[in-house]
């Protein structure tokens, strides 16, 4: 296929605003994305894998934990950064922009914060190259938007806690080698622990059978009676903040993959638009097709704009959970919508696996839930503007 007519990105002049370090970090990340990356996901997504040879190619570029210190195996990036690191993966594949979050923002970024300097130090750099993997255990089989509700819980036992319980729908955890797990005290306090997979009691089952991000491994967490030392403990926070912190962090990046998702349905909706005859002329120059097209355009770019100031809020410490709500809602929706709008455009050739509309669509129905669902972000929103808990 041809490559767009214009660049859809930068309707506005974004990229003209990026530092040098950003500009650098966006076109390594497009680079490998499309050249390297694409192939891979694209046969992920047919067949059900996770290619496990990936994230060691992340970190060598430093796409992992781009924002922490180069002392713990970051570039010190700029929020803005981070998200374009998202964005290009996911014009790609969300699969894999969810490993990247995951990794970065769920599991590098609460060690960071919460963490002593030995768990740093024993930990990060290593999860920046990928030599470990990491999975972040916060939702359970009874426990999703609410997870105060949480039953995974730790009993002190001497120098050691005692883990039980059971965590559902984990990213990367069949494959992981630390878990950042969310339980109870006896005191009913929501603590952070990091467990080492490889701990007698842990395990993670595979989920099978997903019709969405098929190219990203998924799988549970249980803990039978497992010892984690009390030195694993994150001691730095305490309740439902710690983890809550963490999934801002991760929805700001998801606020930017989902960007890159409807990019790549749009491009190629207006491409086979261009190439497509019917009735003696492309089908682009009907008005109905140019009206999608345009309002594709007009929505991807009101997104770029929102998510890019959200970074420069994130960057001057002044980013609410609030407005991270508002940018993940809006633009998961509108990546959705433009995935749906680009498949008409397509065609009958819309379902097939030659074009990206469809497996885009399937990957963004579940970006809608995860991290959050799409109608917990509009009560987030709603109590933000009223002052009032819709919640309870």
């Amino acid at each position: 296929m041809s490559k767009p007519i214009f660049n859809p990105d930068d309707v506005f002049q974004f990229e003209s605003t990026l530092g040098e370090e950003e500009r650098l970090i966006m076109e390594s990340a497009r680079e490998y994305a499309q050249t390297h990356l694409e192939p891979r996901a694209l046969e992920g997504n047919q067949e059900g894998v996770f290619h496990e040879e990936i994230p060691k190619e992340l970190g060598e570029l430093g796409l992992l934990g781009a924002t922490l210190p180069e002392e713990y195996g970051g570039v010190g990036a700029s929020h803005t950064a981070y998200g374009l690191i998202a964005r290009e993966l996911e014009r790609v594949d969300s699969g894999y922009r969810s490993f990247a979050s995951v990794q970065s923002s769920l599991v590098m970024h609460p060690i960071n914060i919460f963490g002593t300097e030995e768990l740093k130090q024993k930990y990060l750099p290593r999860l920046a190259t990928a030599e470990l993997i990491g999975c972040f255990g916060l939702t359970e089989p009874n426990s999703g938007s609410d997870p105060g509700s949480m039953t995974t819980n730790i009993k002190a036992d001497g120098d050691y806690y005692i883990l039980n319980g059971a965590k559902m729908w984990i990213t990367n955890s069949p494959i992981a080698d630390v878990a950042v797990v969310w339980a109870k005290d006896e005191e009913g306090i929501i603590r952070g622990v990091i467990v080492d997979m490889d701990t007698p009691g842990c395990s993670a089952p595979k989920i099978e059978g997903k019709l969405s991000l098929r190219a990203s491994i998924t799988g549970e967490l249980v803990f039978e009676d497992a010892r984690i030392h009390k030195s694993q403990i994150l001691p730095n926070v305490k309740g439902l903040k710690g983890p809550l912190s963490c999934l801002t962090k991760a929805r700001y990046g998801i606020a930017w993959g989902a960007i890159g998702a409807g990019l790549d349905c749009y491009d190629s909706a207006l491409r086979y638009s261009l190439e497509r005859e019917q009735f003696g002329k492309p089908i682009g120059g009907f008005q109905l097709t140019q009206k999608k097209l345009a309002e594709m355009i007009t929505e991807i770019t009101k997104a770029q704009l929102l998510a890019w100031r959200l970074g420069t809020l994130f960057d001057q410490g002044k980013a609410t959970p609030a407005q991270v709500s508002m940018a993940k809602r809006n633009n998961v929706h509108m990546a959705l919508e433009i995935a749906r709008e680009a498949r008409q455009i397509h065609g009958g050739m819309g379902i097939t696996n030659e074009y990206p509309c469809m497996r885009h669509m399937m990957n963004l129905e579940t970006v809608l839930t995860y991290e959050g669902t799409h109608d917990i972000h509009l009560l987030i929103t709603g109590m933000d503007i009223t002052g009032l808990n819709a919640f309870k």
